[in-house]
């Protein structure tokens, strides 16, 4: 009997709503082609529903997506509600009540793609960022005094733990163990006293668990200036909260554009589901206009089925994308064409029947 995967579908706001449906098209394709069934349920969360409820999903939200095998996410985000409501009203809530530790983003460069970096070739530019997703710099520890008053102050506090370091740093190891064994950590120690001492500590700590395995690490600001310059280095990169975000989305840009970057919030033990989601963000500018790029929703699809060890399914997926793309004659605005959002996505789901 064939198996039956249940996923969880939140299209959001803006292109969210445009780009899943090519999502949802594009994996049942894959799952024909693979034998195996997908059983989609549509949760209407989003800012539209803050406008109206006051809340992004209903308080019982993360109960009734327990039970599904993934979560696939359009975006987030609208003019008039602020991004730490979106953030923290949904992202956030799924990403630390189901363990979600992993933020993980592949960075390509595929053919078809023009990269704003000279003298680049296709497959030269192939990389991990690994994200720690749950605590760093982004707790919820701080607060405000004496607002409005000149001696008003804003404190936030960043939370290192030994097993959240240890955790993400393993799972990034174990990832680079089936590429070149080499794991770069993204620091800045020499300015940030404590915690990044400490995470440098833990990175050397899980280091000596991998014989054989390259390290280094670099201070995040010139770890942006070697991404630009001399991507071809890295094979998977281990950074913090703050820091993960900012490098994988500067990897998206080095290899084209932000519109093909997926990305997945994981649970590595699979206690809890997964969620699997495009880096572009709700992008209100072109909602509507049905010319956003769905192949970063699609690429996220591909990361999902791999996560359901659906690993052909999602590979084809991958060679569909990559097809369509070195061919070059269907792309949206932002890769230079003029196809529209699903007109890309019929052309990716027929490269992949």
């Amino acid at each position: 009997m064939a198996k039956t995967y249940k996923v969880a579908v939140i299209p959001g706001d803006g292109i969210g709503r445009e780009v899943v449906p090519e999502g949802i098209k594009a994996m049942e394709a894959a799952a024909r082609r693979y034998g195996f069934n997908l059983e989609w349920k549509e949760f209407d969360w989003s800012c539209e529903t803050y406008a109206k409820t006051g809340r992004m999903m209903p308080e019982d939200g993360l109960q009734q997506v327990r039970p599904y095998d993934s979560i696939f996410l359009g975006a987030v985000g609208y003019p008039g509600v602020p991004d730490h409501i979106s953030l923290w009203g949904l992202l956030i809530p799924f990403r630390r009540e189901f363990q979600q530790y992993v933020n993980l983003r592949p960075i390509r460069l595929l053919a078809g793609v023009d990269t704003p970096l000279k003298n680049r070739e296709p497959g030269e530019i192939d990389f991990y960022v690994v994200r720690e997703n749950n605590e760093g710099e982004y707790s919820s520890i701080g607060g405000r005094m004496y607002e409005g008053t000149e001696y008003e102050m804003a404190m936030q506090q960043a939370v290192f733990t030994r097993r959240g370091c240890d955790r993400v740093m393993r799972y990034a190891f174990e990832l680079a163990k089936g590429r070149k064994k080499h794991v770069t950590s993204a620091t800045k120690s020499n300015g940030i006293i404590y915690s990044m001492p400490y995470w440098d500590e833990r990175f050397a700590a899980i280091a000596k668990e991998y014989p054989g395995f390259t390290t280094d690490q670099y201070h995040i600001d010139i770890l942006t200036a070697h991404f630009v310059r001399h991507p071809d280095w890295f094979d998977v990169v281990v950074g913090s909260n703050l820091f993960g975000d900012i490098l994988s989305d500067l990897g998206p840009a080095v290899v084209g554009s932000i519109g093909i970057a997926p990305s997945g919030n994981i649970n590595p033990e699979r206690e809890y589901p997964s969620m699997f989601e495009p880096v572009h963000g709700s992008a209100p500018d072109i909602a509507g206009r049905g010319i956003c790029n769905p192949i970063g929703q699609i690429s996220s699809g591909a990361m999902m089925l791999e996560h359901f060890g659906e690993t052909a399914a999602a590979q084809a997926v991958e060679r569909a994308i990559a097809e369509v793309l070195a061919d070059g004659g269907t792309r949206t605005p932002d890769l230079g064409g003029n196809a529209g959002t699903r007109e890309l996505g019929d052309a990716v789901t027929a490269a992949i029947r």
